[in-house]
């Protein structure tokens, strides 16, 4: 069967929209040598700073976000770095294959640059546009606009602001709650009403707060314009920030931090006035004398537009904080605030969801639990069981010591004894003497661990001797006299049984009262101390693996027939994308484990039972053909394994501070492959200049199955919108191998590929 294929464009081309802003055209202050090489980040920041003059920035579009050079650097961002990356477009080979960067820094800089032509429109049929989508053109003028104002704001953020920033992820806020939060007692998130964009009051209080350190009327221009097409969609509350869907544009990260920045500013000056009251009333009233001070600490911590706030102290504190937080927000940013969800929670008795994961304060004994009895048990099995096995290592290496030795002094004997000696090339002395001191340490070292040993020889060495008599000692040389003196010394010192003993009972006092300060040590933290406890959400993610299709009503792997259309290898790398990034994400959670017996058991079986039912086999001739570990063979016979092993998913923990993308895009998009007699496309993928492509059509499954964002589907997680089901897009080998195993996302891809079928 031959599909058609046609390239998806605009139903309706509105006339053209030139800016009405004078073209006021300064030359570069600080002009680049090369301008054909991109840019590195100090050679970026160099050029922004120089715009800098009397508190402000200026002519940032004529002068950096036009540069060629920072174009080619935003559109080397734009590149995603796989396996094996190819060689970085050059500014010839971009201008060839795709738009000619000197053309777009002209037009850029005489303000000509042409909006409505650099964008695609996709609505349903019948309905009302509702994506409005950027072509790669206008991603590299979105990416510069980002770098620039990265290089502005980045450094002037609070240190509680996270997401959109290098280094400032996910990850790293959890570690911030985990390692610095201490005695919560209650806390609250706010929440904003859902599919509210930025209206004209926001677009103003934006422009106002961008003028307080840009000066430059064109470059704030482009970005409300991007703002008003919906090209850069600002919708606080949506659920759809920083998951690597496609509506999400470049610039909403940098955005959403410039304006509520605001916010975090004054919420820290409101930190630091009630720390400061809190002090200043402890100095008053003079309580210096309690045993435990907790002292009135609020914490913040921001996540683009997810805030969570926790204090330390009453329930009457925390309902005044959050009256001014609302007030602030409601007032001076014009953001509407959703007051039914945004109430007070009680710290130890109420979790509350932060980031996609549940957060509670529990005492330290929770997040680190004493050895249960039957772990002791085995602990101590496997001590005795270490014992044995280095006893007999050790009498093996005795023996061999010996017949070393032996062979040593007989080869040695019969050299002497047939010659009048013998000479070496090079000198063993040093390694011998060194070979046989390390031998004596450890016989002495052995020997003085035996309490009986040291008892039998000091009997023998000290007891009976007639060198201690005075009328003896007096007859005999002094020398020999002090020698015999020093000689008991040093029996005594050594051998002594009683100071043998006592040295035993000291150690064995000192481990217990280790043990006692250890254990009086933690029952005062459980009594005094209270953590952060971040646990994954055992039900949603239950609940997300049933309705996506891996496990039944049981709870037990099924097959997935939507996928036996794939090829086996994709079969594999689609369940891998969606297992690793499940992994990536909660591994800094503390029920880590449930987690990863979702992958290792769900996911991986229903892999193995949806190849086996694809090829009409049994599980176990599935699990004899694939292994368990998944590992398939490409064209050239060589293996590769793309699931995790179960030996790797048990060594995953908290380790790496990253911010991984959730797994909602993975878990609800399929791409199968159609057969199409039509000439080869270029790759759909940013700057991939490859034509071995095959055409794959996007499937949603929450489509196929039926169900709405909110009801039914997973709460909290969010789809890639419907207008990209059925859309198809020609991708390489190795893009659309990424693309399955999570490594790529829809906003990797250009949009103006996309086909019709």
């Amino acid at each position: 069967m031959l599909l058609f294929l046609r390239r998806t464009t605009a139903s309706l081309r509105p006339a053209r929209l030139l800016s009405t802003l004078p073209a006021v055209i300064s030359p570069p202050e600080n002009p680049i040598s090369d301008v054909t090489k991109p840019l590195t980040k100090p050679q970026l920041k160099t050029l922004v700073l120089s715009q800098y003059h009397q508190g402000k920035f200026s002519n940032l579009l004529q002068n950096v976000v036009s540069s060629p050079s920072v174009l080619l650097t935003a559109a080397h961002n734009l590149i995603h770095d796989g396996p094996n990356p190819p060689e970085p477009p050059t500014m010839d080979s971009i201008s060839t294959n795709f738009f000619s960067i000197s053309d777009m820094s002209d037009e850029l800089t005489k303000n000509r640059f042409k909006f409505e032509s650099c964008f695609i429109k996709l609505a349903n049929k019948g309905e009302p546009v509702s994506l409005v989508l950027p072509n790669l053109k206008l991603k590299v003028l979105i990416e510069s606009i980002r770098m620039v104002l990265e290089v502005i704001y980045d450094d002037r953020f609070a240190t509680f602001s996270y997401g959109g920033r290098v280094g400032m992820g996910r990850h790293t806020a959890i570690r911030y709650l985990k390692t610095t939060v201490e005695n919560p007692s209650w806390w609250f998130t706010v929440s904003f009403n859902n599919n509210k964009q930025f209206g004209s009051e926001n677009l103003d209080k934006l422009r106002s707060i961008l003028e307080h350190k840009i000066k430059d009327e064109m470059l704030i221009e482009i970005i409300k314009r991007l703002i008003v097409s919906n090209v850069a969609r600002i919708e606080l509350g949506g659920g759809y920030l920083g998951k690597g869907f496609p509506q999400e544009c470049g610039l909403n990260s940098i955005l959403m931090n410039i304006y509520l920045n605001v916010f975090d500013q004054k919420l820290q000056e409101l930190r630091l006035l009630i720390n400061k009251e809190n002090l200043e009333s402890r100095l008053e009233t003079g309580n210096d004398d309690h045993v435990f001070y907790k002292p009135l600490k609020v914490y913040a911590v921001r996540y683009l537009d997810e805030i969570l706030v926790i204090t330390s102290g009453s329930k009457g504190l925390t309902v005044k904080l959050k009256n001014l937080v609302v007030q602030f927000l409601e007032k001076n940013l014009v953001l509407e605030v959703d007051r039914e969800i945004t109430v007070i929670h009680s710290a130890v008795s109420e979790e509350i969801s932060f980031l996609g994961m549940d957060i509670r304060a529990v005492t330290p004994s929770v997040l680190h639990p004493p050895m249960s009895e039957k772990a002791i048990r085995a602990r101590k099995k496997y001590l005795r069981q270490k014992e044995v096995r280095l006893q007999e290592l050790k009498n093996r290496r005795e023996t061999n010591r010996k017949k070393l030795a032996m062979k040593i002094f007989s080869h040695v004997y019969k050299k002497l004894k047939t010659s009048n000696g013998f000479k070496l090339d090079f000198e063993i002395e040093k390694e011998v003497r060194e070979i046989f001191e390390s031998w004596g340490r450890e016989t002495v070292d052995e020997f003085m661990e035996s309490v009986e040993e040291r008892a039998a020889w000091y009997r023998k060495l000290s007891g009976g001797d007639f060198l201690s008599l005075k009328r003896i000692r007096d007859q005999l040389p002094l020398d020999l006299v002090e020698s015999y003196d020093k000689f008991q010394e040093k029996v005594d010192k050594y051998l002594n049984p009683m100071k043998a003993r006592k040295e035993l009972e000291e150690r064995k006092i000192k481990l217990e009262e280790e043990e006692d300060k250890k254990y009086t040590e933690g029952t005062v933290k459980d009594l005094t101390k209270l953590c952060i406890k971040v646990d994954a959400p055992e039900q949603l993610v239950r609940k997300a693996v049933r309705l996506a299709g891996f496990t039944n009503n049981m709870g037990r792997p099924r097959p997935i027939s939507s996928l036996m259309v794939l090829e086996d290898v994709d079969i594999i790398k689609w369940h891998t994308g969606v297992g690793k990034r499940w992994l990536d994400y909660f591994c800094c959670c503390h029920n880590f484990k449930i987690v990863k017996t979702v992958v290792n058991y769900h996911m991986r079986f229903s892999c193995i039972l949806t190849l086996a039912e694809k090829h009409e086999s049994t599980k176990r001739e599935a699990i004899k053909h694939y292994t368990k570990d998944l590992r398939v063979f490409d064209v050239n016979g060589n293996e590769e394994l793309f699931f995790p092993s179960e030996r790797e998913i048990r060594m995953m923990g908290d380790k790496n501070l990253v911010d991984p993308k959730p797994v909602d895009g993975a878990l609800t998009m399929m791409l199968t492959r159609l057969a199409t007699d039509e000439d080869l496309y270029r790759c759909g993928a940013h700057f991939c200049q490859r034509f071995d492509t095959i055409v794959y059509r996007i499937r949603l499954l929450h489509k196929d199955l039926s169900m709405s964002d909110e009801k039914s589907w997973v709460l909290g997680m969010g789809v890639i919108p419907g207008v990209f089901d059925r859309k198809c897009v020609p991708l390489c080998p190795d893009h659309i191998s990424q693309l399955y195993i999570g490594a790529l996302t829809l906003q990797d891809v250009d949009f103006s590929s996309l086909l019709d079928v």
